[in-house]
């Protein structure tokens, strides 16, 4: 993973700081001009581009922002933390560059939620099902790449399955996930019922939309997700929440508010047309046995 990649802790350092500048009432330019910087590089520390900042540098930029002690304690943790590489990091030959943010915020998240109309969402294939759609994305990967993306998968459903602060995972299934055969029907009816299961975690919530619900929408979404951040010690999230679309050439992120209620809404809508918990889960064993 290269060292100027963006990771979560980056981005809410950078924050932090900009935000304490903001309340300083300097400028960009003139927090840079008094820390003998060029403007951009105090620029990339803000948006988390910076791998690694000093914590010479931060002590500066605390007494320059008149940051309180408390806090100033916790932004050099985060300067600390940030400098060490992610789990993910044993798989960067593996990870799209444009993935790479995904996977971490995905793995920091306190809510994820998410609309798949075609297939099982990452977080819930097996590795029979996840090794099918591998296989047909990466043809020319060997063996040992293919399972390095196989175990990535793996240890991104940790996740949800993890004992301490599991992700919350809402999910709306279309009933085409249920019904497109992906790698036979063994490996479907495996895959399904490993959905029924899941669906028993206190933590998650799948729900199907049926093919009866029509197109509740009025258009297609395509398939996409909500990120909600954690929160941190005065309960505000530590980062806004994020929509992310992943796209057959590129991947889409945004932060914009409007968007991401837009694609709130468009889930509430899906979540009242959809089957409840229990029906949904009902739906997806009776397909089970339709594998059988």
């Amino acid at each position: 993973m290269p060292e100027n990649t963006s990771t979560l802790t980056r981005r809410q350092l950078g924050r932090y700081l900009r935000e304490a500048r903001e309340a300083a009432k300097l400028t960009l330019s003139q927090a840079a001009k008094v820390m003998e910087w060029g403007t951009s590089t105090l620029q990339r520390i803000e948006v988390g581009e910076t791998a690694k900042i000093r914590i010479h540098d931060l002590d500066k930029l605390i007494s320059l922002y008149e940051v309180d002690d408390h806090w100033a304690v916790t932004l050099r943790a985060m300067a600390q933390q940030a400098a060490v590489k992610s789990w993910y990091h044993e798989f960067g030959s593996v990870i799209p560059e444009d993935f790479r943010l995904y996977v971490d915020m995905e793995y920091n998240a306190r809510i994820v939620t998410s609309f798949q109309p075609d297939l099982v969402p990452g977080l819930l294939q097996t590795r029979p099902y996840a090794r099918v759609l591998t296989s047909a994305a990466y043809p020319d990967d060997d063996e040992d790449k293919l399972g390095g993306r196989l175990e990535l998968k793996a240890r991104r459903q940790r996740a949800i399955t993890r004992d301490v602060n599991p992700v919350q995972f809402n999910v709306i299934l279309g009933e085409t996930v249920l019904r497109r055969v992906i790698g036979g029907p063994r490996v479907m009816a495996n895959q399904l019922e490993c959905l029924a299961t899941a669906s028993t975690r206190p933590n998650v919530s799948l729900r199907v939309l049926p093919f009866s619900a029509g197109m509740p929408t009025g258009r297609q979404t395509g398939p996409f997700v909500i990120l909600e951040a954690k929160l941190d010690s005065r309960g505000d999230p530590v980062e806004p929440p994020t929509v992310y679309g992943e796209g057959f050439s590129t991947d889409m992120y945004t932060e914009k508010s409007d968007i991401v209620e837009s694609y709130a809404s468009a889930f509430r809508t899906l979540q009242r047309a959809a089957l409840d918990e229990m029906s949904s889960r009902q739906l997806v064993r009776d397909a089970v046995r339709e594998y059988l």
